[in-house]
């Protein structure tokens, strides 16, 4: 009797414990199911996560807060650049300045591609100005001719680009990245890229994700399927064939676009403050890209020697004949000085770099300090008459006179028409009310000292020219029907500054700047659609996915 009182204990025992851990299980019961519906989703084999790959020619910087801005006395009394906290996303970013070899890929494409005799202006947008190495007291006619051509200047970084030019240049990038990806993965014909393109069927990325079948001129002989899944067998015993796919966003094989970095990306990868780190703390804030006070080496094996390019006094660009401190008189081959904390090279001297942001005095961290900007257009697809996506065409491109005279095509064809976002998009929205958003809280009427708070919208918009934040000259320069320049230039007397809404950002110090130009904090601004013979750029892209692959260590 008592040992059937024990196994009946140890049997009610056994079930409350059993019970027990079943409602205090963490785990989800929805293996091999949908965890939002219970439904078998293993017959459609979802895509399982895929790490991101660095673009060619890219390095990961992960992202994380720093302090942007200058910790240095500001000597110039500029004070556009007050140090704030901000923190940028996890990115890529160009172990290098693009370099001449790499434009002449651009151009080559673009003039096979783009005949100039047919495309007019579009061969010519895109060149390189090589009249900006002249100089009214120097006789500088070799760089003129040779720099960007001649393989001795290979590996040199690209100048004379514009603001635009390479804007443009990174959206060519972008589509050649992922014409190669598609074709090494068999969406797209074997050598399509090169043997079968010409100006109605060049590849576009975004056209590509919205409409494949139509792509590449709707040649289903250049844009393949990949079949998915297995052939199945019905009950009459026929076969039916593997469904055909196209590259979607969703495979994980497409890369985002190639871009200009932003301004905090530039600044927090130029500094690379990592190199300072212990667990969650910087050890001192850096004044150039490398540590120390000093732009000369201290290592023993190059003690003295200069660790960027930069002009070391007046008349000197590069030192003694036979001992020069670094190695270069103009600009230098990419690499021939160390990388700073990130595997990043010439982040300081060489050549200066652009960056995405519209210049304005101040960085506004009180709206925002997260992966902070200032240049957001926002855009959407054109849609047509008959309801579909507007594709750019010869009949329908758009090209754009600068202020200097220059023509330059506004897109290409293949490309997807944009026109900015309107009501449809803003309306009720918190985040943003149009597409236009360069002067927020910066330029806009409400930050001007003319701003009427009584006043309607109506009002606004009625703004004197005079009155606005930033009343910069308004030169007209256009071209007419024989192609000659027609130019009027603003005379007025009332204006007060040179800043708009078409000046752009430049970072780093240059080849013809001296060292307190180094610093990753400093901050000029140069016309978007001029160039000159000391700013080059390089492209970032975004990180798609988790912060680091790597998991967290006391120091860098």
């Amino acid at each position: 009797m008592k040992v059937n009182k024990i196994t009946v204990f140890r049997l009610v025992l056994s079930v409350i414990v059993t019970l027990g851990f079943a409602s205090c299980s963490k785990k989800s019961s929805s293996k091999g199911t949908s965890r939002a519906t219970g439904w078998n989703v293993d017959s459609k084999k979802v895509q399982a996560a895929k790490k991101q790959e660095a673009g060619p020619g890219l390095v990961f910087v992960e992202g994380g807060t720093f302090t942007m801005g200058k910790v240095q006395d500001d000597v110039m009394h500029d004070w556009n650049n007050t140090p704030t906290q901000q923190h940028v996303q996890s990115f890529y970013m160009d172990e290098t300045e693009v370099t001449n070899f790499m434009y002449l890929e651009y151009l080559d494409w673009v003039k096979s591609v783009f005949s100039p005799d047919e495309y007019k202006g579009v061969y010519d947008g895109v060149v390189p100005d090589t009249l900006v190495w002249r100089n009214r007291l120097g006789y500088n006619e070799t760089m003129t001719n040779n720099y960007l051509r001649h393989p001795a200047y290979a590996n040199y970084p690209v100048v004379g680009v514009n603001w635009i030019q390479a804007v443009d240049f990174a959206k060519w990038r972008t589509d050649r990245v992922n014409e190669a990806i598609l074709e090494k993965n068999g969406y797209l014909k074997k050598n399509a890229k090169t043997d079968d393109v010409n100006a109605d069927n060049a590849f576009n990325t975004e056209a590509y994700l919205m409409s494949p079948s139509t792509a590449r001129g709707g040649s289903s002989e250049i844009v393949l399927q990949k079949s998915k899944g297995r052939a199945v067998k019905s009950k009459d015993g026929s076969a039916s064939e593997a469904k055909g796919v196209y590259a979607q966003r969703s495979s994980g094989i497409i890369m985002p676009e190639y871009r200009l970095p932003t301004e905090a990306e530039w600044e927090y990868a130029a500094a690379a403050d990592v190199g300072q780190r212990e667990y969650n703390t910087y050890k001192g804030q850096k004044k150039y890209p490398w540590s120390g006070e000093y732009t000369r080496s201290g290592k023993r094996q190059s003690k003295g020697d200069q660790l960027a390019n930069f002009k070391q006094g007046n008349g000197d660009y590069g030192g003694i004949a036979g001992w020069s401190d670094d190695g270069a008189d103009i600009t230098n081959a990419v690499k021939s000085y160390a990388p700073n904390d990130f595997g990043l090279y010439d982040m300081a001297g060489n050549v200066a770099e652009w960056v995405a942001d519209v210049y304005r005095p101040i960085i506004d961290n009180e709206m925002n300090d997260f992966n902070y900007f200032r240049g957001n257009l926002y855009t959407k697809n054109k849609i047509g008459a008959d309801g579909k996506m507007e594709i750019v065409t010869k009949e329908n491109m758009k090209y754009d006179t600068l202020s200097n005279g220059k023509i330059i095509a506004r897109n290409f064809p293949g490309q997807i028409a944009q026109v900015p976002v309107d009501e449809k998009e803003t309306y009720l929205r918190q985040n943003f009310d149009k597409s236009n958003n360069i002067n927020y809280r910066d330029g806009d009427k409400q930050s001007s000292r003319f701003y009427n708070f009584g006043s309607s919208e109506a009002d606004s918009e009625k703004e004197k020219d005079i009155e606005k934040m930033y009343n910069s000259p308004k030169h007209n320069v256009t071209t007419d029907s024989l192609g000659q320049m027609v130019r009027k230039y603003d005379r007025s007397s009332k204006r007060t500054t040179l800043i708009d809404d078409k000046i752009r950002v430049y970072k780093g110090g240059s080849w013809r700047d001296r060292a307190y130009w180094l610093d990753p904090a400093q901050r000029r601004y140069f016309p978007q659609d001029m160039a000159t013979d000391y700013i080059g750029f390089r492209c970032a892209m975004s990180r798609v996915g988790p912060k680091a692959d790597k998991k967290k260590t006391p120091r860098n």
